[in-house]
């Protein structure tokens, strides 16, 4: 039953001490789920999920191989970066990393698995001889990787420490995670590409200041 005030009561409410009683009680439920909210595009979450996921093939050429091998010890871990799951078949790599010289013989090779890796697919060229054939000029071997395969990221060295190949694939985390950056292979024809944050002694491929120059023109 309904209680009818007096005659003469007053017809406003007395108030309260607490302005939250009157409150909505979904607000504090908004407020949680605002902080857990993350929003951003498709292509951005699918980039940042390729950057952090690349799986590397198992294709060693050279002494850099050993290099390569060692980023995967307790010390080092480059499973902190989601790189450490090396695929014995091509078909489940996303991820070459050239480390070692490339012979004429071996660049068809390296071409085949290159072709039968997955999409989209990057490249780190790792150790001077894989970059411009370092102190083997001669007719045997490929003055240069980037002549068989696009190549992505550089790292110089003879050998690079295994501290520089994980910079490497750091670099290539930026350039894939940033903005969805395409592969090299996707960028032929088109110009460069500059990429934030890669440090000088790495050097972005697809950047001007990418280009290793030849024995020759070091020496003069």
């Amino acid at each position: 039953m309904a209680l009818i005030p007096p005659p003469g009561a007053p017809i406003e409410r007395a108030p309260r001490t607490d302005p939250s009683i009157d409150g909505d009680l979904r607000d504090a439920q908004e407020k949680e789920f605002e902080k857990g909210l993350l929003l951003t595009t498709l292509d951005k979450a699918v980039a940042w999920a390729q950057a952090h996921a690349t799986w590397p093939a198992a294709f060693g050429l050279a002494c850099c191989a050993i290099e390569m091998m060692h980023v995967q010890s307790p010390r080092l871990d480059i499973g902190r970066f989601g790189a450490e799951n090396f695929r014995n078949s091509p078909r489940q790599a996303d991820l070459m990393i050239v480390s070692g010289r490339v012979a004429q013989k071996m660049a068809p090779v390296l071409r085949r698995v290159y072709d039968q890796m997955l999409e989209p697919k990057w490249v780190i060229s790792m150790g001077a001889c894989a970059s411009t054939g370092g102190v083997f000029n001669n007719y045997a071997l490929v003055q240069g990787v980037d002549k068989v395969v696009p190549v992505d990221v550089y790292v110089p060295g003879c050998p690079p420490r295994p501290e520089g190949l994980i910079e490497g694939v750091l670099v290539l985390h930026r350039k894939i995670g940033a903005k969805g950056v395409p592969a090299s292979a996707e960028l032929r024809g088109h110009g460069p590409t500059p990429t934030s944050g890669a440090r000088d002694h790495v050097v972005d491929a697809t950047t001007p200041s990418g280009r290793f120059r030849p024995p020759d023109e070091v020496a003069s």
